[in-house]
């Protein structure tokens, strides 16, 4: 691990950046933003700096095309003292090939469920993935999870070095501020935010018998389809900054309808904005919600919907209080490993 007190030149090599719009990617931008502004430089390498290809059904995710040599340059133009290498694609493999040649220590983490994504797209049995997965994990110092059930669930599938890292929430820019945002729409107002994909299981949520609007927030390959599907939905598109802060604020209740995400950002975001929680007792859900009077957890969504009306929106915000994102920035770079074994 590093000495907190050493200016660090971090070296973040993602396949996941600008300008996609996700977790992920919210997630490394902040952490990064947060560690510059304590002192440290940070460079963060994605694709947006490669010639690329769109991912095969999924065009607004788009993968590095032969990188090695690229990445390289820009590796040596940087001259880290750490490196963390956070996602499974082109960048990632490759960035991992080049500190295994030259013998650098590196840490990696682990953002998503990709096996079980993988076989909602592909029926692809998800232990092939799994065992890819390992065998990447494997070369670094150290693998980092948002959660305790996800770390229990890498344990029970053979991962090693496994290593705790929370996540966190703009509290400044998630208020509360809005709540006449869907004053057009009947109440109550349920609320999706995020891909709109076939792992995010948002038919799960449209399909549920609820009173009021469903609003989805957010864009993806499987739109179309779902307002073919659902017209009374209102289908939103992309939102952020402000814009995204008044959408959860303008909802009664955050439906969150995955059962494959490994946290669940937006949880926290609506949280932040007073608005609380439904989901399924699954991985993500069942580490932030239970106990916190800021969501419901049940097996059945539309009840888990239902009940969350009753929520105290102060709750809500208190609870979210708890997760910051300079917290996330610190641990996160504690638990970084230098280049050198020495």
């Amino acid at each position: 691990m590093l000495d907190d007190d050493t200016p660090l030149r971090l070296l973040i090599v993602t396949d996941a950046w600008h300008p996609q719009v996700n977790g992920v990617v919210r997630t490394l931008s902040t952490v990064a933003k947060v560690l510059r502004a304590q002192g440290d430089a940070v460079e963060v390498i994605g694709p947006d700096r490669f010639r690329t290809l769109p991912l095969p059904s999924y065009p607004e995710i788009r993968l590095a095309l032969w990188p090695r040599r690229a990445l390289a340059r820009m590796v040596d133009g940087f001259a880290p003292s750490a490196v963390h290498i956070a996602t499974e694609g082109p960048l990632g493999w490759a960035m991992r090939a080049l500190c295994r040649r030259r013998g650098w220590r590196f840490t990696t983490s682990l953002h998503t469920k990709f096996p079980d994504y993988l076989h909602a797209r592909t029926g692809l049995p998800p232990r092939f993935a799994w065992a890819i997965l390992r065998r990447f994990h494997a070369a670094g110092d150290g693998t980092f999870a948002a959660t305790r059930s996800l770390r229990e669930e890498l344990t029970l599938r053979g991962f090693t070095r496994i290593r705790p890292w929370t996540r966190g929430v703009d509290l400044t820019q998630f208020n509360g501020a809005g709540r006449d945002e869907w004053a057009g729409l009947p109440r109550p107002v349920f609320l999706h935010v995020g891909r709109v994909a076939v792992e995010k299981n948002i038919e799960a949520f449209l399909a549920l018998d609820l009173p009021g609007s469903k609003v989805v927030v957010g864009d993806g390959p499987q739109r179309a389809a779902l307002e073919r599907r659902f017209p009374a939905a209102h289908f939103a598109g992309w939102r952020q900054g402000e814009a995204l802060a008044r959408a959860y604020a303008g909802a009664d209740v955050l439906v969150f309808p995955s059962r494959t995400d490994t946290f669940g950002l937006v949880m926290l975001e609506a949280m932040a904005c007073g608005t609380p929680v439904a989901a399924f007792p699954v991985m993500g859900p069942l580490d932030v919600i239970p106990g916190s009077g800021a969501g419901v957890v049940d097996a059945d969504l539309r009840a888990a919907a239902l009940a969350a009306l009753a929520c105290d929106r102060a709750a809500a915000r208190a609870h979210a209080e708890r997760y910051s994102w300079a917290a996330c920035a610190t641990g996160f770079r504690r638990q970084l490993a230098p280049l050198a074994t020495a």
